[in-house]
């Protein structure tokens, strides 16, 4: 191939709001249709052709990759019930082998020693064992039923995030019921076993019922439990940690409300904890005779409350003032002793415990707090897997920049940290040999923004470095520093490593995220420019030799920056990227549009919102001119950002490139077995990420040894 495909122009007008836009390729909106499907098979072999030299680079990535990580591994084992819960890798093997031992064969944790499976071992699922035959293979919901007999776990064999149900006898691996179908992926089981929970989706694909099977009937036969006809609620189901209450979640981007069954009365009525009102989001926890409430009708960064586990209205809603209003509580956890309240300070993570008291009017029955050191500035720390409520201790997740994955038992009483487990790195990797610090950007409007950043400690910053910047910035979701082994490979060769914080996360409280969201969605854009800006004036990196990634709604930042600030940047990997938002916003079918009008706006009814987005979506602002390099690369199963977006931005940016010689490459490719987190399989995904490494080293280091 001499030149890139050329995908055909077929021009269609859109008149929205008094304004025209002409779109060349509408038509691939069909995903069916034969020449999208060609055009992407055309695209991929241009990938393959414009990358074949870098094969060698990739390979040797996927070497360091590989030889850093222990194949064969064995997961934390967590105690419930009886019994040790765990999973494991064998090396060769794509996917882990879910299972289990008795805590009477096994007092202590077991572990693989000497490499042999722990004695008395019962495979819940053998992941690689249900994938067989299917290029793609994924688990949402897997539940074991309250008597420890079976399994339910609802797979994707297609990467659309449609999930289909099959339940197992555990001993004997006999298949008792298959009858489920396209389902939204959560479970929950009553306490006799005999009903499973389950939610269905709409067609635009957004879970909206909430179902009760009985198990070995046909799947014909099952009742519905809730149906939620508000297009802007999303449904999902579970159980309680002590698996009491089935637990039915409806909630929208900006209001909430549950509702509870006991799950030893299946057949029952859910009850409403509280109604929805507007605006006011909630979580609940029930532990015993406790419903423990983390909202937000009171304070902008959320607070706890308590209410009887009978509770059906937020008047019943206790304050407990265990947080201060600067601090953004993002869940809590709950014990029979003790709670565990995550929250956010200073733009880092926090685990804060407090004692339960038997005094139920001292702060809503909660007493002492302390919070749990951690012993590095820049971290993030989470709590981890506790299904047991009786417990005096809590599993905790530690991790940042420089630190391994390290999983920890956190003692309440002494406050002392037994460490369970560590990521391994083959190898060796000592943190002390690499340098993470803190940054602060400064944007247009004078707002602060973090920039978190790590680089090898023989690196000089002395503005000659190569660097990527990492952003995301929407739906309140943060980017906390976290360990990456596939990173070494860029650090150890000189490379700088950035997140910017942008505006539309968390980082720095609930108001962060709103200063990011709908019509202040402009900020993420000049944040992450800010921080880009910032990493060069220091000398962090230098200013031709910058890449910058983000994927689905870190896709959408990329694809602006690329139209606003093309100079910044040498390269820019935007990964199923929201580059047609605005085209999509104004199909209430799709997926995710009309929950996502409280994100980004409503273009259909507001002309304002229709406006802005249309001043920011990449696609529509596609013009002739200088851009970085890009790599563009997506699924055809995903159902998140649809194929249809990624591959008209690239069409788009091609057609404005057709008189320009000099333009820089775009590369965009398709995995053809994959959804929105790309491929399943581990092998597949090292192998992936190895030659995106090797497109971006490449791109912006080309004389760069491998």
């Amino acid at each position: 191939m001499q030149q890139p495909p050329t995908a055909r122009r077929e021009p269609t007008t859109r008149e929205r709001h008094g304004e025209a836009f002409v779109d060349p390729y509408a038509w691939m909106a069909d995903r069916d249709d034969p020449d999208l499907l060609a055009y992407l098979e055309a695209e991929n072999a241009w990938a393959a052709e414009r990358t074949a030299h870098l094969q060698p680079l990739a390979d040797t990535i996927y070497e360091e990759l590989r030889s850093r990580i222990r194949q064969t591994d064995l997961s934390v084992p967590v105690r419930h019930d009886r019994w040790w819960y765990y999973s494991r890798t064998i090396e060769g093997e794509q996917y882990p082998v879910d299972a289990r031992v008795l805590l009477t064969d096994h007092p202590q944790r077991p572990s693989l020693e000497g490499g042999a499976v722990p004695a008395g071992e019962e495979v819940l699922l053998d992941q690689n064992a249900a994938a067989q035959g299917h290029d793609f293979f994924a688990v949402g919901g897997s539940e074991v039923s309250h008597a420890g007999d079976v399994i339910a776990y609802a797979a994707d064999l297609a990467g659309d995030e449609r999930y289909d149900v099959r339940v197992v006898r555990i001993a004997t691996g006999e298949l008792l019921d298959d009858a489920v179908r396209a389902t939204g992926g959560s479970l929950a089981w009553s306490i006799d076993g005999r009903h499973l929970f389950y939610t269905r989706v709409d067609d635009a694909w957004r879970p909206h019922q909430v179902w009760r099977h009985e198990v070995g009937t046909p799947g014909e036969a099952d009742v519905l439990v809730h149906d939620e006809p508000d297009e802007r609620f999303f449904v999902g189901v579970g159980a309680s940690r002590d698996d009491r209450h089935v637990v039915i979640a409806i909630a929208s981007k900006t209001t909430s409300e549950y509702r509870i069954l006991d799950a030893a009365d299946p057949l029952g009525t859910p009850r409403v904890v509280a109604e929805r009102r507007p605006g006011v989001e909630y979580d609940i926890e029930p532990v015993g005779d406790r419903l423990f409430v983390v909202h937000n009708a009171r304070r902008t960064n959320f607070e706890v409350a308590v209410a009887p586990i009978t509770c059906t209205t937020h008047e019943q809603w206790v304050p407990t003032d265990v947080t201060s209003e600067d601090e953004y509580v993002t869940g809590i956890d709950g014990f029979d002793d003790f709670v565990a309240v995550s929250l956010r300070r200073e733009g880092g993570t926090a685990v804060r415990i407090v004692a339960r008291s038997a005094d139920p009017a001292a702060r809503g029955g909660l007493g002492a707090a302390h919070d749990v050191e951690v012993g590095e500035p820049l971290h993030t720390i989470r709590v981890g897997a506790n299904p047991e409520p009786a417990t005096g201790t809590v599993q905790l997740v530690r991790e940042s920049l420089v630190t391994p994955r390290t999983v920890v038992d956190y003692d309440v009483a002494t406050r002392a940290s037994t460490v369970l487990k560590q990521q391994e790195v083959l190898g060796g990797h000592d943190p002390g040999d690499y340098v993470q610090r803190r940054e602060w950007a400064t944007a247009p409007d004078g707002t602060r923004v973090p920039v978190s950043l790590v680089h090898h400690v023989d690196t000089r910053l002395d503005g000659t470095a190569p660097g990527l910047l990492h952003g995301y910035g929407a739906y309140g979701i943060p980017s906390d520093p976290w360990f990456s082994v596939l990173r070494l490979s860029l650090l150890q060769r000189g490379w700088v490593f950035a997140i910017a914080h942008v505006r539309g996360g968390s980082e720095l409280g609930r108001s962060w995220y709103d200063a990011g969201k709908l019509e202040h969605k402009p900020n993420t854009f000049t944040d992450f420019v800010a921080c880009a800006d910032r990493l060069v004036a220091i000398g962090a990196v230098a200013p031709d030799r910058l890449a910058a990634e983000g994927g689905s709604a870190g896709g959408l930042l990329m694809g602006v920056v690329v139209n606003q600030a093309p100079d910044r940047f040498r390269f820019v990997h935007a990964s199923v990227p929201f580059v047609d938002a605005l085209t999509t916003m104004l199909d209430p079918s799709l997926p995710l549009s009309v929950i996502e009008w409280e994100e980004w706006g409503n273009p259909v009814q507001d002309p304002a919102a229709y406006a802005l987005m249309r001043s920011y979506s990449p696609y529509e602002n596609v013009t002739p001119g200088p851009h970085p390099a890009l790599l563009v690369t997506t699924s055809l199963h995903d159902t998140r950002v649809y194929v249809t977006e990624p591959a008209k931005w690239v069409a788009a940016l091609r057609w404005a490139d057709r008189d320009r010689p000099d333009a820089a490459p775009v590369v965009f490719r398709t995995e053809i077995a994959a959804g929105h987190v790309g491929q399943s399989g581990r092998y597949d995904q090292w192998r992936q990420w190895a030659w995106e490494t090797a497109v971006l080293i490449d791109s912006v280091t080309p004389a760069q040894p491998g």
